[in-house]
């Protein structure tokens, strides 16, 4: 069976096509970058608008497939942008009814971990998911992906992209704020906070703000706030892993591709006899394949969807999501 999926949840329009093989065949990106300032909602699904014909042309040629070939339609149901997840939700909507085929709205979050498990050979892991709207450490339990902790006010790339921002480093900052901390060496004081299971990200950015006022080198300001933030996470997934019994962590999400982060995740799960996963950088960051991959297996499962099941959430959390491919 070959899935087209689209994401559209945020700033990335893309789209995949995958196999029943788990061979991801296309997976073609197309990122919206704001002149200025952060992330418009709406500016953002003007771009998706704009784009989504020709991304979908591109990911069926390099697929080496026609429309016609395709047997499902997949897309981002949530959660994410409403205005950016429509435009998904709409062209899904239009294929599937122009070429007569089955539709499936998938969970955003669902799909960073089953393209994980589906591409790096991890069976059964905890997922620390750390992207830009979302940070949540998950893991299977009793039907359902189960969330044992998460941010209690914005996600860790958010936090990242606005700080950059303020720093004058541009915006989609973490790449720079990575580069930048390898070149800090001292360790600044930044809130710690972690509340039980949960994270809270927004007082480091207030606080690296104010320590750039104080004249401190942006290089140990960046170094601080990875330091500060990715222990937070450490700390909370090793939590959870030792609650829930698992000896395997995934890493799912656009900030899972940074280099300090895996470190300190494979140091803390090899300290518990554990392994680390991660699944290539085109299939962390928001993408097509991974949305295509989630419907494929939910279609298998016996998931079936009408056009008047499509309406898109915002809100959808990861643990509103009956699993029943694990069955």
């Amino acid at each position: 069976m070959i899935t087209l999926g689209i994401e559209g949840t945020a700033h990335t329009l893309g789209v995949g096509v995958v196999d029943s093989e788990k061979k991801v065949l296309s997976n073609v990106i197309d990122m919206f970058r704001p002149p200025e300032g952060g992330l418009h909602p709406r500016e953002a699904a003007n771009h998706h608008s704009d784009v989504v014909s020709s991304v979908i042309t591109k990911a069926v040629e390099e697929a080496g497939i026609s429309l016609k070939e395709v047997d499902l339609i997949s897309f981002s149901m949530g959660p994410g942008l409403g205005p950016c997840l429509r435009v998904a939700a709409t062209a899904a909507r239009s294929l599937s009814s122009r070429l007569g085929i089955p539709i499936m709205g998938v969970n955003h979050c669902v799909a960073h971990i089953e393209i994980g498990n589906a591409t790096t050979g991890c069976s059964d892991p905890a997922l620390l998911y750390a992207s830009g709207g979302n940070t949540q450490v998950i893991a299977y339990s009793d039907g359902r992906y189960r969330i044992f902790g998460e941010t209690q006010d914005v996600g860790i790339g958010n936090m990242l992209d606005k700080l950059g921002r303020e720093l004058g480093l541009g915006f989609y900052a973490g790449p720079a704020i990575e580069k930048l901390a390898k070149e800090g060496d001292k360790l600044l004081e930044l809130p710690y906070s972690v509340k039980g299971m949960d994270v809270a990200f927004s007082g480091i950015m207030t606080s690296a703000l104010a320590l750039k006022k104080k004249g401190c080198r942006l290089e140990d300001i960046a170094y601080s706030v990875q330091e500060t933030a990715f222990s937070m996470l450490t700390e909370v997934t090793e939590r959870a892993m030792a609650h829930i019994g698992k000896d395997e962590v995934l890493l799912g999400g656009g900030v899972a591709q940074n280099q300090r982060l895996q470190e300190m995740i494979r140091i803390m799960a090899e300290d518990r006899g554990a392994e680390m996963f991660v699944p290539e950088r085109r299939l962390c960051v928001d993408n097509g394949a991974m949305i295509a991959w989630l419907g494929s297996i939910m279609y298998g499962s016996g998931v079936r969807m009408g056009i008047e099941d499509t309406a898109v959430n915002q809100r959808f959390r990861t643990d509103e999501v009956e699993v029943t491919w694990k069955r």
